[in-house]
């Protein structure tokens, strides 16, 4: 069994493998770690591109497409390593990005996750969108990360550069202890892509664990390889899943509260579109509403079994105030801005 497994999805991404996977192979050439791509069934070259340049990097091959989540499961069901690396195809490592990740788990045995700094592939000296340095959510389930909040990206001049606990990591390059990845159950499966790395750091805070950044590992990331980011399917899956997210996780007493606090914030969210005359938007919004109330009784499961499982309801690396007020209301652009020091 390996020390660390690096597992890159895959899907249709060839180019993408040809530009990024060079620097993943230079630079994780020690002892104990492995590199697989794991394929969703693609349609391209990328098997025949991979079996004729990379020979020494492993390939799960799978009959289709799953989407993020369940295409990570599967094909990490098949791997057996002590730490997995979910690393997207379009990230570029460097030199010593492994290291500084491993050394804070093996220090370290509360932290269930952790991930590096991730800034822009084409903005080098910016952060980049997903992930940054480190991720947050605020009390109403929305997203932020600090180093860039909405389209406002901080450039790295070190202010980021300290060891900190933070509530999600990005999917992007998202370091996990094997065991715990499949004690909770790994992603779920349901949420197909879109914030599935947020759930699965919820429930393992919920559980005692820790999230950390270590700013020491440094990669770049593309961002917006697979889908833009107006593109209504992934407003659909953006606002379909952040609803799955609370549902699952949020304790009893918050529930009903919240959902329909995001009830009416979502509303507003759609007929923004309208008259942004973004009406593929504005369905995808209504549509994700619709989703999410027929398959509540598919998620009451997952909801109990989280409550059974939680043992800690308040998480001091939540925003118990609202990102969207105090960016677009209060002008807040900056992390270093808000009253939350986490």
């Amino acid at each position: 069994m390996d020390k660390v497994a690096i597992a890159i999805l895959n899907w249709n991404g060839s180019e993408l493998l040809e530009e990024f996977l060079p620097s993943v192979v230079k630079y994780s050439q020690l002892s104990g770690i492995s590199i697989y791509v794991i394929d969703n069934g693609s349609n391209d070259d990328s098997v025949i591109f991979l079996q004729t340049n990379f020979p020494s990097v492993k390939l799960i091959l799978l009959d289709k497409n799953y989407g993020f989540a369940e295409g990570y499961n599967r094909g990490l069901e098949q791997i057996k390593a002590k730490y997995f690396i979910l690393l997207n195809s379009d990230v570029e490592v460097t030199e010593g990005w492994i290291q500084p990740m491993i050394s804070l788990l093996d220090a370290n045995e509360n932290i269930a996750v952790c991930q590096p700094k991730i800034k822009s592939y084409i903005n080098r000296n910016k952060f980049e969108y997903a992930g940054a340095a480190g991720g947050f959510i605020d009390k109403y389930g929305f997203a932020f990360c600090r180093g860039r909040l909405f389209n406002i990206y901080e450039t790295d001049n070190g202010q980021y550069n300290t060891v900190s606990d933070i509530f999600w990591a990005t999917g992007a390059c998202l370091f996990i202890r094997s065991e715990l990845y499949r004690y909770t159950g790994g992603l779920d499966n349901d949420f197909f892509a879109h914030m599935e790395e947020i759930d699965l750091c919820w429930r393992l805070l919920s559980r005692g664990y820790r999230i950390v950044y270590e700013p020491a590992s440094e990669v770049f990331h593309l961002g917006g390889g697979t889908l833009n980011k107006i593109n209504p399917h992934k407003t659909f899956l953006n606002f379909r899943n952040n609803l799955f997210l609370l549902y699952k996780n949020l304790p009893d007493d918050k529930l009903d509260k919240l959902l329909l606090a995001r009830l009416v914030i979502d509303g507003i969210a759609a007929f923004k579109f309208v008259f942004s005359l973004e009406f593929l938007n504005f369905w995808a919004v209504i549509k994700a509403h619709y989703q999410f109330n027929v398959s509540i009784k598919k998620f009451r499961k997952k909801r109990l079994n989280n409550l059974k499982e939680m043992k800690i309801k308040e998480h001091l690396t939540m925003y118990n105030k609202s990102i969207v007020i105090d960016f677009f209301v209060h002008k807040k652009k900056y992390f270093n801005e808000l009253p939350f020091k986490p």
